[in-house]
């Protein structure tokens, strides 16, 4: 239900910005319009907002901007036969990425950015007692139907609408990843699994280990999709 919280109450924000006056102005977290402050924890547009900087090309370049945070924008690939990036961008972040800073589409860039001030770190700081330093991933682009099928439909990843996420390295060094240490009776499993349900309220869909043994090693992070959280 909490998941669809924000489509319900969104009719009711829209009704009450065209009736009241115009000198009566509400706060930006809760303008449908306006666009999102990554800085500020998740709020009850926050998946809303992200959701429609897929259909408004250039809500998730002012939301960057509006939060003062760089943005390396690279050159559109054009969608043929449902493979391309629209608003393709270097993932912005102070983690260090491994093998190296992957590219995705802006939308998916936004999300990280709310889940790693507002999630990531957040569940790294509750079990373990300290900050995540770096993100070990699997790719983010690949021109394919899902899981590779000849047939079906296109993957997320055929539009950088996804990154898949291995392991986690933390400030003193120490790794953390699927699957070892999913199942682990200690605070190594507990921060995985804050860090999946964290991502569940950034992220349309999450998919890892409790979904099927495809995603065993990694978790599957998505702006498009059903709204699957597993």
């Amino acid at each position: 239900m909490c998941r669809w919280l924000p489509l319900l109450l969104l009719p009711l924000l829209a009704a009450l910005v065209l009736l009241l006056p115009r000198a009566v102005v509400l706060p930006p977290a809760w303008d449908p319009w306006a666009p999102l402050d990554l800085r500020a924890p998740p709020g009850v547009l926050t998946r809303y907002k992200l959701s429609r900087m897929a259909r408004e090309p250039g809500s998730c370049a002012a939301a960057f901007a509006l939060s003062g945070i760089p943005l390396h924008q690279l050159p559109p690939q054009p969608l043929r036969e449902g493979c391309g990036i629209v608003e393709p961008v270097r993932l912005a972040s102070e983690l260090r990425f491994l093998p190296s800073a992957p590219v995705v589409n802006c939308p998916i860039a936004a999300a990280w950015v709310v889940f790693e001030r507002h999630g990531l770190q957040p569940a790294a700081l509750a079990s373990l007692g300290q900050r995540v330093t770096g993100v070990r991933h699997l790719g983010t682009y690949n021109c394919r139907n899902v899981y590779g099928q000849e047939g079906g439909r296109r993957s997320q990843h055929a539009t950088a609408n996804a990154i898949d996420i291995a392991g986690f390295t933390l400030a003193d060094g120490r790794s953390v990843g699927l699957p070892r240490d999913w199942n682990a009776p200690d605070q190594a499993g507990d921060f995985l699994r804050r860090a999946r349900d964290a991502a569940c309220r950034v992220f349309a869909t999450v998919l890892g280990p409790d979904y099927n043994a495809a995603h065993r090693d990694h978790f599957h992070l998505d702006r498009g999709g059903w709204g699957t959280c597993r």
